[in-house]
């Protein structure tokens, strides 16, 4: 069995950060009686204000960061993905473009050149962000794009107009709070988080009327789990996508992240869940170590997504694995484009981070790209290769 490799040693401004978000955690858990769900130790972990990991200053994405997404290891997703969005703005006369969550800015700063050069800029790209700390980042790696940058607006919240056009949300729904369950003969149990020497640790609790009630739903017609079958499920996501798409009156969301579908996502073999931590580079098996400083992610269930957009008013548009996304939207011909004039060196690099988008043991398969649509005249470019929509 391999030995995993060691985690970075903690500076003394990150051992301070970590201490400040303990003691924030410490405060709910002794308010709350000695126990909190993990749900909310996820959220305050992630998103407590100036203190969560996506709310302070740690570089969080890239080679110097904790994770590398797909945008940021190569312009060639971008370019693929520029296609797909080309084809629904034709087909809505225009529109707006959505971004959600849009990360170190990278996608943003790949996707408006392409557009351009397809003739399909949207009127305007807009990028819904709460971080002040991501948004300064965003200006950063969009200014290089000169008259192309400042068509740039930030949101704070969902358009509360009606607007036509694109919303795109890449590596977001993986980061939404989850609660964490375990079945049980004497009934289910809600695996909470409560203090101990030193950090935290987790207790499980009867779950109440309402988890019991949401996870029945979600494993109704699976099939029987064995006991002591531990796994997680997303409250926020169904009411999340629901209020995202509220607006959205003619056009198309697309959500590329990490996921299965539900009867794959609650199987019994899949005991554990999907829950983990990431820190430097490292999957982190500890999800109540560092809480501030490490990245906490599950996979995400697609079907719930889905469900939400058919609630929203929208069809399901496609449902694919990324690799075949990818090939669909001419992967091919956008890796040659971006290799012309490349030096070897960078030529083999660009390569080997294209083949990573689409390889099976890396994103290719792990990764799946939704598409919920409403309005639309024509197919959405991507899902022709093969749609996995009859598995959702």
């Amino acid at each position: 069995m391999l030995t995993p490799l060691p985690l970075p040693e903690l500076e003394a401004d990150e051992l301070a950060h970590c201490a400040r978000v303990e003691a924030l955690i410490v405060s709910e858990i002794d308010a709350a009686g000695g126990w909190i769900s993990f749900a909310r130790f996820m959220e305050l972990a992630l998103f407590a204000p100036g203190l969560g990991y996506y709310s302070a200053g740690a570089r969080k994405f890239g080679a110097h960061g904790d994770f590398v997404t797909a945008p940021e290891l190569t312009p060639v997703f971008g370019a693929c993905l520029a296609r797909s969005i080309a084809g629904v703005l034709a087909d809505t006369g225009g529109g707006d473009l959505l971004e959600v969550g849009a990360g170190s800015g990278v996608l943003a700063a790949s996707l408006l050149p392409e557009l351009r050069a397809l003739g399909r800029l949207p009127r305007r790209y807009r990028i819904l962000e709460v971080s002040g700390e991501l948004r300064e980042r965003q200006r950063q790696a969009l200014a290089p794009l000169g008259d192309l940058a400042a068509q740039v607006e930030w949101l704070d919240a969902p358009p509360a107009e009606a607007w036509d056009g694109v919303l795109i949300a890449n590596e977001v729904l993986d980061a939404l709070p989850v609660e964490r369950f375990a079945l049980a003969e004497e009934g289910l149990g809600c695996i909470g988080v409560v203090r101990s020497a030193p950090g935290f640790a987790f207790e499980t609790r009867p779950a109440d009327g309402a988890l019991a009630e949401l996870v029945n739903r979600r494993l109704a017609g699976l099939g029987r789990m064995p006991a002591g079958y531990v796994s997680e499920i997303a409250l926020w996501s169904g009411p999340w996508v629901e209020a995202l798409l509220t607006g959205l009156q003619r056009g198309l969301a697309l959500f590329v992240d990490y996921g299965l579908p539900r009867a794959q996502y609650y199987h019994p073999s899949r005991q554990g869940g999907t829950l983990c931590g990431y820190f430097r580079h490292r999957r982190v098996e500890d999800v109540l170590a560092r809480p501030g400083l490490q990245d906490l992610t599950a996979w995400v269930d697609f079907t719930t997504v889905a469900e939400a957009g058919l609630a929203a008013g929208f069809e399901v548009a496609g449902f694919s694995t990324q690799a075949h996304f990818l090939v669909d939207c001419g992967l091919d011909a956008a890796l040659d484009r971006h290799l012309r004039g490349l030096e070897p060196l960078a030529a083999r690099r660009l390569t080997q981070a294209a083949a990573t988008l689409v390889l099976p043991g890396e994103m290719g398969e792990r990764f799946k790209v939704l598409g919920l649509g409403r309005g639309l005249d024509s197919a959405v470019q991507g899902f022709g290769f093969r749609d996995l929509a009859g598995s959702l």
